[in-house]
């Protein structure tokens, strides 16, 4: 009788030693990590909002009345003015062709692919030191220059063509308003003119210098035109030359004409290029504002010392603005270093030390992320590309940590063009996800939005982590990441400020 109430007791001990190891092995193989949570529901509803999108003009014209900035130079009197114009999703203004929203994921991936390509070949080609006489001119039959006026690259420079976000602005005397591509791996501004060899379609009426009182082509001899990367001469007119990597391309007269900024003011004298034969993917815009470090962008004409902007998501329909030198980077931001290449001053490179997944840092070597003797390498800022690309090592221990911490999930497709990682959400209306953070050099740090980096690539639930690998050095942080932060180039400083939920 004692024996058998001696086997009861250590039976009962043994069982609750087991027990409590089993828990303690359950908690440690689910330990706790940061969550944030996705609205499937609010994010499927977009992917129908932006393919039945009214694009008509009227919906996004406004009228505005203009004050001219004193001074005979303004743009040196008075390159401390606050300037803002409204930016809208390239969606917003395109009438959309597709059939669904697959399809037009597939398209902006794309063209986001061909601007990556165009990317990395333009700061190759500054790395390597290779001349533009080194390689071949691009001829085009029916254009109305000479090709022999033109020595042009077969790939040169970051393919614009995507062009995601615009902003409206006035050209001319009187302004005549038009939609713009804003480019920050751009410097060359320019709009399609009459007369026409070949212009593609725009959502505003081709600018005709012949109605400005106050365009003016540039002679040979002007600096401006020995800035150029591509040019050439005739009758003593500059003539330019932009080609991209994906094959489209502008040429015309290079000049100089009043820009207007909204209600904000004007600026005189602004370099332009004044395109007669374009080709490519511009279609709905008038021409191009590049926003790059260059001595030709417009950030650089118009002296400005800071500009920002916010990207809303590009399946809302809504605007945000673009600032000049109205906000600088603020204590309570995440900021970071703005660095410069010293082989291409195009670019707005950034201090990046690596990620964070669930609250957890991941793995990477800090050489990754930076620019090596030669000036290749690095992380830039770019509104222009959707998808950020990160260098194959990089992209492999994200996407890693973050499927390990999402086993719980259902996995969908296999891959879905440049995502190998999806999830299958159909089933859902909302759900808890790892957080995903950059870290900067300098020790700030900035969580995403969990709609930032699980994006929808149809409208049954199929979401994918939107970030894809290069085999090339270069990281680039796009525009799917940057929506909904506002990004501050405070150029005077030499610091990239970065606000969450400030649009």
């Amino acid at each position: 009788m004692a024996f058998a109430r001696l086997f009861s007791f250590l039976s009962v001990i043994t069982l609750s030693l087991l027990l409590t190891t089993t828990d303690a092995s359950s908690r440690s193989l689910s330990t706790p990590h940061e969550t944030t949570a996705l609205d499937v529901v609010s994010s499927l509803q977009q992917t129908q909002h932006i393919i039945s999108l009214d694009t008509t003009l009227s919906s996004l014209t406004t009228t505005t009345t203009t004050t001219t900035i004193p001074g005979s130079d303004p743009v040196f009197l008075n390159s401390s003015s606050p300037l803002s114009l409204e930016l809208h999703s390239r969606d917003t203004l395109v009438a959309s062709q597709h059939k669904d929203y697959k399809s037009l994921v597939l398209s902006r991936l794309e063209r986001d692919s061909s601007r990556v390509a165009g990317i990395a070949a333009k700061i190759r080609f500054a790395v390597e030191g290779i001349d533009r006489s080194d390689l071949k001119p691009v001829y085009n039959d029916e254009a109305s220059y000479r090709p022999e006026d033109l020595t042009t690259p077969v790939v040169s420079g970051a393919s614009q063509g995507s062009g995601e976000y615009f902003s409206r602005i006035g050209v001319g005397t009187p302004a005549k308003e038009m939609f713009m591509v804003l480019d920050t791996g751009s410097d060359i501004n320019w709009i399609q003119c009459q007369p026409c060899s070949d212009c593609y379609q725009q959502s505003d009426p081709v600018f005709d210098p012949a109605s400005s009182s106050t365009f003016k082509s540039l002679p040979c001899s002007a600096p401006q035109c020995g800035s150029l990367e591509v040019s050439a001469c005739r009758s003593d007119k500059c003539l330019y030359q932009v080609s991209y990597g994906d094959g489209s391309f502008t040429v015309g007269d290079y000049a100089t004409d009043t820009v207007t900024f909204g209600t904000n003011g004007k600026v005189n004298d602004v370099a332009l290029g004044c395109g007669h034969d374009n080709e490519g993917l511009f279609t709905g815009a008038a021409g191009l504002l590049g926003l790059g470090g260059g001595a030709l962008s417009m950030t650089n004409q118009i002296k400005a010392t800071s500009f920002s902007y916010c990207l809303v998501d590009r399946d809302s329909g809504k605007s945000s603005s673009l600032d000049f030198n109205s906000v600088r980077a603020r204590a309570e931001d995440a900021t970071a270093p703005l660095l410069r290449n010293s082989k291409i001053d195009t670019f707005y490179y950034v201090g990046l030390s690596g990620f964070s997944v669930g609250g957890q840092q991941v793995s990477i070597p800090a050489s990754v992320f930076a620019v090596d003797a030669s000036g290749a390498g690095g992380v830039i800022l770019d509104c222009g590309t959707a998808v950020t690309r990160l260098q194959t090592q990089a992209y492999n221990s994200l996407r890693d940590a973050f499927v390990k911490l999402t086993s719980n999930l259902k996995r969908g497709t296999s891959s879905i063009s440049l995502f190998d990682t999806c999830y299958d959400f159909s089933s859902l209306s909302t759900v808890k996800v790892p957080t995903v953070a950059f870290h900067f050099t300098g020790g700030k740090s900035i969580d995403l939005p969990a709609k930032n980096y699980l994006i929808p690539v149809d409208d049954a639930g199929t979401f994918c982590f939107a970030f894809a690998p290069t085999s090339s050095s270069l990281s680039i942080i796009g525009n799917v990441q940057q929506q909904g932060t506002r990004i501050t180039y405070d150029l005077a400083n030499n610091l990239i400020g970065l606000s969450a939920n400030q649009c």
